[in-house]
Formats: C-alpha cells, sequence, structure tokens
C-alpha cells in the first residue's frame, strides 16, 4: 500500500513541484495551501508524514506541530525553512519536527529525507534506547559507557577518549537519535562561562567520530547543518541461518 503524505505549502510553484515528484514516488500525495485547513487535515486523517511549512497563512507551521503533538498525533513531520534560518530550524526541531530540508533544496535530497524518515518511522531504521545497568554501565548496542571511569568500549574493543570527548559522547548517547545543538554541547560539556566558540564543539566531534570508525555500522554521529550533532546507534541484523 502506498504511503500517505501530507504537503502544507502555500507557494503554488512549489506544492506542484513537490505533489509532482513525490506522486512519481509512488507516495500518495494530499495537497493543503492553507494551514489552518493543512492542520485539520492532519488531525482528521491519518498519514504517513507531513511536509510543513512554517510561514503559512492561516496558521504557521509551529502552531500547527503544537495542536497536532497536543492532540497525539505522532505523525512524522518535515520541516521546510529558508536558507540560513537556524534559529526556525532549532525550534522547529524542538517543537516535534523529526528532520528538516532547506529551501532551495534539489529532488534527490527531498526524496532521500521523506525515505529515511518513513524508513524510521516504521521501525526499519531502528534506534536503541539506553539501558543503564547494575554496574552503572550505558549500554547502546554494541557501544558501552562507563561515566564513572571514563571508558568507552565498541564491539568489545576498548576506545581512548579525551575527557572533553568522552563528556560530549556521554552527553549525546544520554539521548541517542536526539539532535543536540552546538549551544546544548558548548553549556554542558563547557560550561555557561566558558569563552571559547562554537568551532570547539566541532573538532571534538569531529575526533570523536574517526575513534568511533572502529564500528560505523553499529554507532555513528550525523550531522545536522546548522543545528548540531545526534547519535545514531542501530541494531545489527541477524546473521542468516546456514542451511
Amino acid at each position: 500500500m502506498a504511503k500517505r503524505l501530507l504537503v502544507i505549502e502555500d507557494e503554488p510553484t512549489l506544492s506542484r513541484l513537490l505533489s509532482y515528484n513525490l506522486k512519481n514516488e509512488g507516495y500518495e500525495v494530499t495537497v493543503e495551501e492553507n494551514g489552518q485547513s493543512g492542520c485539520e487535515k492532519g488531525l482528521s486523517s491519518a498519514y504517513d508524514l507531513i511536509l510543513l511549512d512554517l510561514m503559512l497563512p492561516g496558521m504557521n507551521g509551529f502552531e500547527i506541530m503544537s495542536r497536532l503533538r497536543s492532540e497525539g498525533v505522532g505523525t512524522p513531520i518535515i520541516i521546510l525553512t529558508a536558507k540560513n534560518a537556524e534559529e526556525e530550524v532549532v525550534q522547529g526541531l524542538k517543537s516535534g519536527a523529526d528532520d528538516y530540508i532547506t529551501k532551495p533544496f534539489g529532488v534527490a535530497e527531498l526524496l532521500a529525507r521523506v525515505a529515511a524518515v518513513l524508513r524510521r518511522s516504521s521501525g526499519e531504521e531502528e534506534i536503541i534506547k539506553p539501558v543503564t545497568d547494575s554496574d552503572s554501565r550505558i549500554v547502546l548496542g554494541e557501544l558501552v559507557i562507563f561515566p564513572e571511569k571514563y571508558e568507552v568500549t565498541l564491539g568489545g574493543e576498548s576506545i581512548t577518549l579525551r575527557p572533553k570527548e568522552f563528556e560530549v559522547l556521554l552527553y549525546l548517547a544520554r539521548k541517542p537519535g536526539v539532535v543536540m545543538t552546538r549551544d546544548d554541547l558548548m553549556n554542558a560539556v563547557w560550561g555557561f562561562d566558558y569563552i571559547g566558540g562554537q568551532r570547539t564543539v566541532d573538532v571534538h566531534v569531529s575526533s570523536l567520530r574517526k575513534k568511533l570508525e572502529l564500528d560505523p555500522e553499529s554507532v555513528h554521529i550525523d550531522s545536522i547543518r546548522g543545528v548540531g550533532y545526534k547519535l545514531v546507534v542501530k541494531k545489527k541484523k541477524e546473521l542468516s541461518q546456514k542451511i
């Protein structure tokens, strides 16, 4: 059965472009150009994904997300934002959006993001939740973190991290799959009084990424352009039994 998508976008040219390309991929697409009517559609009908512009007549995208989430609608949402609108992206993600795409965008990027969010929401790309055991370890699949010892193992192999690298990983690991802004990381790891710039965060994440390459299929850090980072940990696919 085709996935049902709701597009809430008031710019006619863009809404037609979205509808055309999504239908060509086999999706069933409904388009609404008014925020109020789009919100009502989202509340009254079942969709697999909503593509939501933030600046809409009648009701803006933030208000729509707030209403949908408050009414218990958990449909995945991808917000459409203007270029260099970092504050909008951060607010959108904190308001309940699952991903974002910046205008102008290419068709390939759009379709890739739609497919990725649908995979995650359907459980095809399962994100593991952290488990803290009696030994105060945080276990995320193949990744095991010992907060009190500042030690980390991945796939049974020890990884040597500098103190700040460890603290960045620990902060991300407490909420895997959730986007953490650079400010979040800066304040949590270096403190509110730290006078260095956000480049410090990027440098530590870059170094941390290289050390996690021991098992990149199991755990990796995703960059969310203009916003921050998230830790993605996946279950390893079970090996098929030999006959």
